[in-house]
This record gives structure tokens, sequence and C-alpha cells, in this order.
């Protein structure tokens, strides 16, 4: 009797172990390491005649906790819940020249998990860049056009650098 359970508690334990390493070694070949590129929305700006104006009236009747660059926006990531994340409201004067080469009204401001390999695959696929990687404490950015001449702002936050920052300028959240 003793012998069976030896043999049944062998060939289990010989089963597992297999599984186990043949889940290991072919993990790889069955989930191949895509490149996460957008993330979600870091950031909208618009062209306007009065930004001071549009602050203000986005604050007074939409309650926007407004400063001078605009209002940001807290959350909490859905990858992870404890986690905050932020995204940027701000409207530009109409004549600013950040738009640019875009001769549209408005940007919009991508986040990005690795901005570094992300610009490898864009410059691959042919997609124009406009400018250089910029690091800073809060996150990297850079600009690119899209095929009808939006400029994109890609940024891989630092979210935790983003929020000191914010708070070192006394600068609120719209939550």
């Amino acid at each position: 009797m003793k012998k069976i359970i030896l043999i049944i508690l062998a060939l289990t334990t010989s089963f597992y172990l297999g599984y186990t390493f043949n889940s290991i070694l072919s993990k790889g070949d069955n989930e191949p390491n895509k490149l996460k590129r957008v993330t979600g929305i870091g950031g909208i700006f618009f062209k306007c005649k009065d930004p001071k104006a549009l602050r203000e009236w986005y604050q007074t009747h939409l309650g926007l906790n407004t400063n001078q660059y605009g209002s940001v926006f807290e959350w909490y990531q859905g990858a992870d819940s404890t986690k905050k994340g932020f995204s940027q409201w701000s409207p530009f004067k109409e004549t600013t020249k950040y738009f640019l080469p875009s001769t549209k009204e408005f940007m919009i401001n991508y986040r990005v998990d690795n901005l570094d390999l992300l610009l490898v695959e864009l410059k691959k696929e042919g997609v124009t860049i406009t400018d250089t990687l910029q690091t800073f404490d809060y996150g990297k950015f850079v600009h690119i056009m899209d095929l009808e001449g939006n400029k994109i702002e890609l940024w891989e936050p630092n979210d935790v650098a983003y929020e000191q920052m914010g708070k070192q300028m006394n600068l609120g959240t719209t939550k």
C-alpha cells in the first residue's frame, strides 16, 4: 500500500513539475512581448483668444481648479488603483507657436509607458518626429505629427514627481 501511495505521489509530483517547467518555457512563445503604446490622455491643449478669461470661465461655471497653466485632473490608474495619474487641460493664446508645425487649433498629449522604445518603433514606421526627446523630473516628452497634420505630444509621465512639483508650486488639482 505504501508503495502505491509513493508511486502516485511521485507521478503527481513529476506531472506538476513538468507542467510548471513547460509553462515557464512556453510563456514567451504564447504571449509575445508587445510594446504598449498609448495608455491614456495626458492632456488637451487648445488655442483661444484670452486664456486667462477662459480659465476663469471654466473655473466659475464648470468648477475646474485652474491656475496659470490651465487645470490638472487627478485620477487613479486602472492598472493599479493605488497610483495617481494626471491629465493637463490648457488653453493657449491663439498666436502660440507651440503647436507648430501644425496649423490646427488643438494638440493632444498622450501618456505612454516607454517613450524611448516607442520612438524607435515610430521611426521605423516612418512617423514624423518634430523634435528631440526632452527629459524632466516629471517625465519625458516628444512631439510627432499624425497623417492629417495634427501635432501630438507624447509623455512618459513620472506621476510621483509631477504631483510633488504641483505641491511645491502650490497648485491644486481638479478631482
